[in-house]
């Protein structure tokens, strides 16, 4: 009830967006200008907080090179670019994102990381990846992606799909937190307007459930905690898998 009752005085506060929404304004305008300004300004803050955790969760990339030596590696969910400093020299990068408005950002990264060889850019869902042939990288990575995705189960079978064998999925991304938790308790007051606000992101997915029932061959996950002031997405989840 308590939790029932503050969602009601959320939406009360949020209700200029509610009624966008209810309008059909909101949603365009989110994915065209405030959903790209708001990652890559949040990916900032995000960075500065996980960037020695990003440093050694990418640290193994070279491993899993082919056996002609090239590293060949997809993004889901490529946003702004902000995983690309990661990635070792001459890696060869192909982007993918269901929000085709990210170019400034984008460009800003690119320009900023010419160590890397750009292939392909792709406007594609997680869940549907057919443009890209199945066993035909070595490398996949999902950052702050799998909150928003359709189907969390359907965005793995497509990685585990487009991995050739031997290949390795990174993932990074905020999950639910302990449900005896008060971080629990705000996820839950918080989460059908933070859906609405920040373009479908859901905040109580327990998404380390998913990777355990994925069968990878190999599973390397931790739970971690990633300080963000004010907001609820603190629980996080890191590691690598193994197809």
């Amino acid at each position: 009830a308590t939790v029932l009752l503050l969602r009601a005085c959320l939406v009360l506060l949020a209700s200029p967006i509610y009624i966008l929404s209810f309008l059909g304004i909101w949603e365009p305008f989110c994915r065209k200008i405030f959903f790209p300004f708001f990652i890559e300004n949040m990916c900032a803050v995000h960075e500065k907080k996980t960037k020695k955790r990003k440093q050694d969760l990418f640290s193994n990339l070279p491993d899993f090179k082919s056996r002609s030596g090239e590293l060949k590696l997809l993004e889901i969910g490529t946003g702004c670019g902000a995983n690309f400093q990661f990635y070792p020299p001459g890696c060869k990068v192909t982007c993918t994102d269901i929000n085709p408005n990210f170019q400034q950002g984008l460009s800003r990264s690119m320009n900023k990381n010419q160590h890397l060889h750009y292939e392909r850019f792709l406007v594609a869902a997680g869940e549907d990846l057919h443009q890209v042939p199945s066993g035909s990288v070595d490398a996949v990575v999902c950052t702050l992606v799998l909150c928003s995705v359709q189907n969390v189960t359907g965005t793995l079978k497509e990685v585990q799909r487009v991995l050739r064998p031997g290949g390795a999925f990174y993932f990074l991304e905020h999950v639910a937190a302990d449900h005896s938790s008060w971080k629990y308790f705000w996820q839950q007051v918080y989460y059908p307007t933070w859906k609405l606000v920040f373009d479908g992101c859901c905040l109580t997915r327990e998404l380390w459930k998913n990777l355990e029932q994925a069968n990878f061959s190999q599973l390397n996950l931790e739970h971690i905690n990633v300080e963000l002031p004010w907001t609820p997405i603190t629980p996080h989840i890191i590691g690598y898998a193994v197809k």
